[in-house]
């Protein structure tokens, strides 16, 4: 975990710094439109898609040691992949050599005094704190109580890593010109409907209108797990976006590691509520009612949109 998250905040980093147009000409650097943001996301979903799937039909045909072993190799092709690939060829932005840490960190906190952008991290890491997450709950009361066979959650993440992949597509082609204040509210609002979907998937409404465990499950379960993860898309544009020229990699390492670090805070209320409704491994009754408390939570961020920039061109002509 802790070399994957060194290797997305690194990516991230470079995707924001690519993502700014060379500055060749005599008229001012535009920003990123999110082409790049949304092509990397392609390119990761159809990844998933394709690990999700080989996961979901080989978990039950090969040992867990054996799955493990296929993983570590694919890391070590990546690795030795990697190694091959020249950073001059990137074109990555020239940074003078005397640059170093301190200063750094002295650019990084000027620019977060910027109040459109200090506000924007603030909202997103609100945003992930404040939702108790459930899904390791869920997990096991598919997997324990329904009795659902594992391979078919391996199956859901692919539904899941496909609806990343389409959301990725639609956002590139439609949704990049929403002010980023209307698109990431709705993406919320989103989310919050789809906790109350598992809710009433938990109360066994769906089985009673003769929709299978199985078949919510695979289609629905997955698309919620990633639902959090929608907004991180046109977040990234935004931030890209604000940021000055100069100061991309170290502004979009900070957003993931806060992101990061929203995510535990929000780990430990997932406990804390799951306690605190009476979850246990042989009573679910209280997990509906945690359910809507977490969806709840998901609106609170709402009130706090103000925190988001409505119009970015109207901010940088000011």
């Amino acid at each position: 975990n802790l070399g994957a998250s060194v290797v997305e905040v690194a990516n991230d980093a470079l995707v924001a710094e690519t993502s700014k147009e060379p500055n060749s000409s005599k008229k001012p650097q535009k920003s990123s439109s999110g082409e790049l943001q949304s092509f990397v996301w392609m390119c990761a979903s159809i990844g998933g898609v394709v690990g999700n799937l080989i996961g979901g039909i080989f978990i039950n045909k090969f040992s867990s040691q054996t799955m493990f072993l296929a993983y570590a190799l694919l890391l070590i092709v990546q690795l030795f992949t990697t190694i091959t690939i020249s950073e001059n060829s990137l074109n990555l932005p020239k940074t003078l050599s005397s640059t170093g840490i301190q200063k750094q960190l002295q650019e990084l906190v000027e620019v977060l005094k910027k109040p459109d952008i200090s506000y924007s991290i603030a909202w997103l890491a609100v945003s992930y704190a404040v939702i108790p997450v459930l899904t390791g709950t869920m997990f096991f009361y598919q997997t324990q109580h329904l009795g659902l066979d594992s391979s078919m959650l391996g199956i859901s993440k692919v539904f899941g890593q496909a609806a990343l992949l389409a959301w990725s597509v639609i956002y590139n082609k439609h949704l990049k010109s929403i002010p980023p204040r209307k698109l990431i509210c709705a993406i919320q609002v989103a989310t919050a409907l789809c906790m109350v979907s598992d809710a009433l998937f938990v109360k066994r409404i769906y089985l009673e209108i003769g929709i299978p465990d199985s078949v919510y499950v695979v289609i629905f379960s997955g698309v919620l797990e990633v639902m959090l993860l929608f907004k991180v898309l046109p977040y990234s544009v935004l931030v890209a976006q604000l940021c000055p020229q100069g100061c991309e990699g170290s502004l979009m390492a900070f957003l993931m590691s806060t992101i990061a670090l929203a995510c535990i805070m929000s780990g430990y209320l997932g406990v804390a509520l799951a306690s605190f409704v009476g979850i246990s491994g042989h009573d679910f009754s209280g997990l509906p009612y945690g359910i809507m408390i977490q969806a709840l939570c998901t609106l609170l961020p709402l009130f706090l949109s103000s925190w988001i920039p409505s119009d970015i061109k109207s901010k940088k002509e000011d």
